[in-house]
């Protein structure tokens, strides 16, 4: 990546800011990253600068991750230093011997190799330790952390074998968004704060109202398509339906009548890993709610630090024509999003005990258990029904009930729960 003199990059700014809009949305997802990069001041250059296609090597991968820390200052000091690889180039000694100092650049074997172009499991692998995550704790296997990094919503999709520079664009800015490991401020601000990126050019980035992509690419990885079966039918998909996680460790919410029938059943993630569901913790026919814990082993015998959550928000400010996001498995064929809006707060419907969100985000059988958000990304409800002879009016049971109450029970096996013998609820379910 080039480095260039502050009243150069200044110039560079300003030509950004006078190119037509039109001529970067012609461009493609990699150059538009570039050009948010390149406005936060975390790359040099402005688009025309960079051939997305081009390798994204080892060096530039720790010059990277310099700039996502913020440490561009302290990376100038250890320049000075000798070089931690007898391989450093002169150009990034600085953040190379800074990036290993940190602990970022994992086991190199004396060599960095620096203009090898860095896979996909390097640069995660690398991303994420900055980040806090350690995989010698245990966090993640550093030669799935890119699958680890969609797993958990660091990675808006998903990366594979050798980075072109526009992938380590596209991972970048994805990054911003993502909070490290214990803490509750996204990358972003955190640059912020700390004066490294300009705030004015970052608040489009930290917007708190969310577009159906934003809250698709931010938050599917916390959703799960759940598959519910019989003992002596394991391989044939009996009923179809969603969950989504809430805490870390496995708690997932869906509904009373996604799981009620069936005394087996599976969580599929984003990333296709599928963990067994273990235990049922609440459940609630009337609100037609449920809490299940979905184990943190594989059914390939992987055992996973985290699952990516979603924060519930509840219904207390939700008001008619508030903009919602949909995040479900609509018939069986994967994770999908649809937008709507909410058209009554309190809505009534047979078979449930308390209102219901009624609102106009498409959703089909296999929704059942979904996450109803609000435009800020949090979960307000749990997608569940329709009205038989509405248009476009569907259900979801507000979470409400599930933020005050304790769920660090032990609960049942969902086999004991449907042994048990709940009823499916009478509302038209999808």
């Amino acid at each position: 990546m080039k480095k260039q003199l502050p009243a150069l990059l200044l110039a560079l700014l300003l030509s950004l800011t006078l190119l037509p809009t039109s001529a970067a949305a012609l461009e493609g997802e990699a150059r538009r990253s570039a050009d948010t990069l390149f406005a936060l001041g975390l790359i040099y250059g402005d688009g025309d600068d960079y051939t997305t296609s081009a390798p994204f090597t080892r060096a530039q991968a720790a010059v990277s991750l310099v700039a996502l820390a913020g440490a561009r200052q302290a990376a100038a000091a250890a320049s000075a230093l000798p070089p931690a690889f007898a391989d450093t180039p002169l150009w990034a000694a600085g953040e190379i011997g800074y990036a290993a100092q940190q602990g970022w650049l994992g086991k190199t074997g004396g060599l960095f190799r620096p203009y090898d172009t860095a896979t996909a499991d390097e640069w995660f692998a690398m991303l994420l330790r900055m980040l806090g995550y350690n995989d010698d704790a245990g966090d993640f296997a550093a030669d799935e952390a890119a699958l680890f990094a969609r797993h958990i919503g660091l990675a808006a999709r998903n990366y594979t074998d050798a980075l072109t520079l526009g992938d380590a664009f596209e991972s970048m800015r994805d990054a911003l968004t993502f909070s490290p490991k214990g803490t509750d401020t996204s990358l972003l601000r955190r640059l912020t704060e700390q004066g490294a990126c300009s705030a004015a050019a970052a608040a489009p980035l930290l917007a708190p109202s969310l577009t159906a992509r934003q809250a698709a690419d931010r938050h599917m990885a916390a959703m799960a398509q759940l598959v519910l079966y019989n003992e002596q039918d394991a391989e044939s998909i009996i009923v179809n339906s969603t969950a989504f996680f809430i805490t870390a460790d496995g708690l997932a919410v869906t509904n009373h009548h996604s799981i009620c029938e069936h005394p087996q059943g599976t969580a599929t993630l984003i990333t296709g890993e599928t963990y067994p569901i273990e235990r049922v913790i609440y459940a609630d026919k009337g609100a037609d709610l449920a809490v299940i814990r979905i184990s943190r082993t594989s059914v390939d015998g992987k055992t996973t630090s985290a699952f990516a959550t979603l924060t519930m928000a509840g219904t207390a400010e939700i008001r008619a024509g508030d903009v919602v996001y949909a995040l479900s498995n609509p018939l069986g064929l994967g994770l999908a999003v649809s937008d709507g809006i909410i058209n009554h707060t309190a809505g009534t419907a047979a078979g449930y005990s308390g209102p219901c969100i009624v609102n106009s985000a498409n959703i089909s059988q296999g929704s059942s258990g979904g996450a109803l958000l609000n435009e800020y990304g949090h979960a307000i409800g749990v997608t569940s029904g329709a009205y038989t002879d509405g248009n476009d009016m569907f259900l979801a049971a507000p979470v409400d009930t599930l933020m005050h109450i304790d769920l660090t029970a032990e609960g049942v096996s969902l086999e004991e729960f449907f042994r048990a013998g709940h009823p499916d609820p009478d509302p038209a379910q999808p």
